[in-house]
């Protein structure tokens, strides 16, 4: 938890210094400014043994040329299944996640990034073992997450993006069994792909 309060005053601090800056960059333009808002999030899903649906849609405002931040909403649906010698199915896990994050991006150069992004995940979801006939739920709850991470901006045109990212969850437990999930995002680093389109240019 001190580590997802250090995520939260970092994001905020982070925008009250871009608050300098921004009146620099927007010196003719006083107060808020539509054309730095954006859109954008991760979209994704694959099927298989490993089933994964991402809807996670993001909105934020680009302080200055350095400074972005914004809110989000997570949206996940995770199938595994595990296989035997004979190609048989002997246990299938299927997660749900629901859940809300902020974030913050800091731009050294235009085309690359580093974002910090705190969240607030419901998970829900079943594990079967079909070896053994037995079912059993998720412990699920409220569970926080702090993601770190780094990555680049591929452009689309002149309004957007593609966002590649690696990320890393730090308050992440190591060893959790398939029934007490305490991340939706594993214990390793994960690669993210998202889009971003500024309402004015901007990403």
């Amino acid at each position: 938890m001190k580590k997802l309060l250090m995520a939260l005053a970092l994001v905020v601090t982070m925008i009250t210094q871009s608050t300098a800056q921004y009146d620099e960059d927007s010196a003719a333009k006083k107060g808020f400014d539509k054309s730095r808002m954006f859109i954008g999030g991760n979209f994704g899903m694959s099927f298989g043994d490993y089933t994964f649906i991402n809807v996670s849609p993001q909105a934020g405002y680009r302080f200055s040329q350095m400074i972005a931040a914004g809110i989000g909403i997570n949206g996940q649906y995770t199938q595994i299944r595990t296989r035997g010698y004979d190609n048989e199915t002997v246990a299938r896990s299927n997660y749900g996640v629901a859940g809300m994050n902020i974030f913050g991006r800091f731009f050294p150069i235009p085309q690359a990034f580093l974002q910090v992004q705190p969240e607030l995940n419901y998970i829900w979801g079943s594990y079967t073992d079909y070896l053994s006939d037995s079912k059993s739920s998720v412990n699920g709850g409220i569970m926080p997450s702090l993601l770190l991470g780094a990555g680049g901006v591929l452009p689309m045109g002149s309004v957007g993006g593609l966002m590649i990212m690696v990320q890393y969850d730090l308050l992440n437990k190591t060893g959790y069994l398939p029934t007490d999930p305490s991340t939706p995002y594993g214990n390793k680093p994960f690669i993210s792909i998202g889009f971003s389109f500024g309402l004015g240019g901007g990403r």
